[in-house]
């Protein structure tokens, strides 16, 4: 029978107060989708509006369109899937065998504090399912509580969009929370590489991955964790 995987994308494309575009980070969705795609998922898109997800501009720029960034500029199904996605507050858990967050900036405003996104990691988690989250997309982590009501990232190994990766983007300011700060503060064990070197951390169900060049380690590593 084939897994099924639930891929949850922000609705929020305003950078702060700056009146520059954000959103979701297109590689970090396609990189992933096509391993998921490719190893015979069924895939789900979720975001917090439902609708349309927003991809920001940058991840649209010649340097960083990867190989599966651009063939989803080509993939109509895909394309027509970003466009009507389900919902957040419409998905149960059980209807899926794992959830993976793509990052983007967008993340950091309306999947950091939203009630049904921890509520969908809580239930994804205690029914023994994984859940994936790469870059700025582990902030949905910070509030998420285990089964026995400890915080789920405390004590465990983690990684997500740096501290001094936020400042080489000139983004410190701008951005509402630094994932790395966030992830201390609830208790991880932060692990990073160099800036925008591959890094990716798998403890027990939780899988994240510190950058965009890190989405497909991720991503094969969520699926090594469903084999």
């Amino acid at each position: 029978m084939s897994k099924s995987m639930l891929m949850v994308m922000t609705s929020h494309e305003l950078m702060g107060d700056t009146g520059k575009k954000t959103g979701m980070w297109l590689e970090e969705f396609a990189s992933p989708y096509y391993a998921f795609k490719d190893a015979g998922y069924s895939i789900t898109l979720a975001s917090p509006m439902g609708g349309q997800v927003p991809i920001d501009p940058n991840s649209l720029e010649d340097d960083a369109m990867t190989d599966d960034a651009i063939r989803y500029t080509k993939d109509e199904l895909a394309r027509s899937a970003m466009a009507a996605t389900i919902p957040l507050e419409d998905v149960r858990a059980e209807e899926f065998d794992a959830v993976f967050y793509p990052g983007g900036h967008g993340p950091l405003w309306d999947l950091s504090d939203n009630a049904h996104s921890i509520k969908l990691i809580e239930d994804t988690i205690a029914s023994g399912k994984p859940v994936g989250a790469v870059c700025h997309a582990p902030i949905v982590l910070k509030d998420v509580k285990a089964a026995d009501g400890e915080l789920l990232v405390k004590g465990k190994s983690v990684t997500g969009f740096t501290n001094s990766e936020e400042e080489a983007m000139g983004l410190t300011d701008v951005v509402p929370y630094l994932v790395e700060d966030e992830l201390v503060k609830s208790g991880g064990k932060f692990e990073k590489a160099d800036n925008f070197a591959v890094k990716v951390c798998t403890d027990g169900l939780l899988v994240t991955g510190q950058n965009p060049p890190s989405s497909r380690p991720a991503a094969d590593a969520l699926i090594a964790l469903l084999n």
